[in-house]
């Protein structure tokens, strides 16, 4: 039976391992994609922006259907999905219908991540899920030198398609392992469809998500972005009212259980879980950027030099899962120094800083964010009921996916900003100048052109201030979620699941 239950689990993860490599995948081959579908770079932007506006905008959604009409169900149907979708972009004769292909992985995606989280509610019980979730955290961190390292290797020697149907045996595997081995699960009392709250939540996390990427490509000053993200946060707020409304005994059902956002191990844990995923963006879009524009790697490159946090995340998420008998505080709030400590040494990069010093500082960057995040989502999910399992994953995960956006926009922005500041270049007439300040890629470009190694030395030396003000800004992110954590989470005693343990 333990058996059993641990190869349902790698059925479940294969799932999630295929979903991780496709996010990462695309990145790799936009270039290519570029050449072969005529995209313009608008399109090439949506290709990106689609998937993640459907993953989050799907979240909630699909974690009721779940708990409606069984999670197990939702599971085949969205494997079955992403790999006719993955499919679809392989063979998508155009843009309209490559965009079409990458809305309906992000909504397959939204439903496995989801379920992944919800599965491990009925397959493990408190003492194990922390080996579980541990596991979890492998698979989705090893995704993500993977995607660039294989998407790399296949673009060079295969047609581009390949990038995409690598996607379909893994899906189909996965399938067969669910089928055979993960049992069914649904609510003992089938929730009633909250139109109001689905609306609002969905709509508002749409809007709110599309504006921050809007910021990240126009900058904070972008009168469309303050406007998509004030409706995105008018919109949710209006979903905390109706819900608010439900749980005072209005007519009808919430979408969310009120005890369980206010349980302290879940409601400030999953708060934590999106500092957490937004300080950690500070590595994971600068990093890629510095191999592959002052190293000059490739994408193939660049994904190798990310095996050190890989190795990093995975040595935290396992040591995380050794201290569930602390409780939640000590090994987040232990993470999140690590992760601090590693984020502020790496605010040290010079432009010839050496690979031990970066896969030094990386690893420990690593530890940090594996021991916290395993720890938050342990112990999030022992918070969560079995009739709750899909909709409290989706809260969940909605949080951790909204820390993305938001990073990507903030630290890019002080990258953005301190790069462009640092960058002088008086000889230079002001059209060069403006192009040189759009990015590092543009000014190395621009100095090939004029053959130029002093802009392109003025330019790295930039970018690399640029990037260590990013992670100082990560590091004290870190810091906050570290004092934080000390205040609002559970000790080592136990935390019934009640609303008397509101935050």
């Amino acid at each position: 039976m333990v058996v059993r239950r641990w190869l349902a689990l790698f059925a479940v993860l294969l799932a999630v391992l295929a979903v991780g490599m496709d996010i990462t995948i695309l990145s790799v081959a936009l270039p290519t994609l570029a050449t072969a579908l005529h995209a313009s770079e608008t399109a090439l932007q949506w290709f990106s922006s689609a998937y993640t506006l459907a993953l989050v905008a799907a979240m909630l959604p699909v974690g009721f259907l779940g708990d409606r009409y069984g999670r197990k169900l939702l599971m085949v149907l969205s494997l079955i999905l992403f790999a006719l979708g993955s499919a679809a972009c392989a063979f998508a004769p155009s843009t309209a219908v490559f965009t079409a292909a990458r809305v309906a992985l992000g909504v397959a995606g939204a439903a496995l991540i989801i379920m992944a989280l919800s599965s491990m509610l009925v397959l493990f019980d408190d003492q194990e899920r922390p080996k579980a979730v541990a596991a979890w955290a492998a698979f989705n961190f090893i995704a993500m030198p993977i995607g660039p390292i294989l998407g790399g290797w296949l673009l060079a020697h295969f047609w581009w398609g390949w990038v995409f149907l690598i996607n379909v045996p893994v899906a189909l595997i996965a399938l067969v392992a669910v089928l055979v081995l993960v049992p069914e699960s649904r609510a003992t009392e089938p929730p009633a469809l909250d139109l109001p709250g689905v609306g609002t939540s969905s709509g508002g996390l749409l809007a709110l998500t599309y504006g921050l990427i809007t910021a990240g490509q126009s900058g904070w000053g972008s009168a469309a972005a303050l406007a998509e993200m004030a409706g995105g946060a008018l919109l949710l707020l209006s979903f905390a009212l109706w819900e608010r409304r439900l749980w005072r005994g209005a007519p009808g059902r919430p979408l969310i259980d009120r005890e369980l956002v206010t349980s302290r191990s879940f409601g400030w844990g999953v708060s934590l879980l999106f500092l957490l995923t937004l300080a950690m963006i500070g590595v994971l879009f600068t990093m890629p950027q510095y191999f592959q524009a002052i190293l000059g790697v490739n994408a193939e490159g660049s994904g190798l030099r990310l095996l050190a946090l890989v190795v990093g995340l995975i040595l935290g998420a396992a040591g995380s899962s050794r201290l569930g008998r602390l409780g939640m505080r000590t090994p987040v709030a232990l993470g999140f120094v690590v992760l601090c400590l590693g984020l502020a040494l790496g605010s040290r990069m010079a432009v010839g800083s050496g690979y031990l010093f970066i896969g030094t500082w990386m690893a420990l960057t690593g530890i940090g964010m594996g021991a916290a995040l395993t720890a938050i989502v342990s112990g999030a999910l022992g918070q969560i009921s079995g009739d709750q399992g899909g909709v409290g994953s989706g809260l969940m995960q909605t949080l951790k996916n909204l820390g993305a956006p938001f990073g990507t926009a903030i630290l890019g922005s002080a990258l953005a900003a301190a790069y462009s500041a640092s960058l002088h270049l008086p000889h230079l007439p002001a059209a060069a100048r403006a192009a040189a300040r759009q990015s590092v890629f543009a000014a190395l470009a621009l100095a090939r052109h004029l053959g130029s190694p002093a802009l392109a030395h003025a330019a790295e030396a930039a970018f690399v201030h640029g990037m260590d003000v990013s992670l100082v800004v990560a590091a004290a992110v870190a810091l906050c979620g570290a004092i934080l954590a000390v205040l609002v989470l559970p000790g080592a005693s136990r935390e019934p699941a009640a609303a008397g343990d509101a935050a």
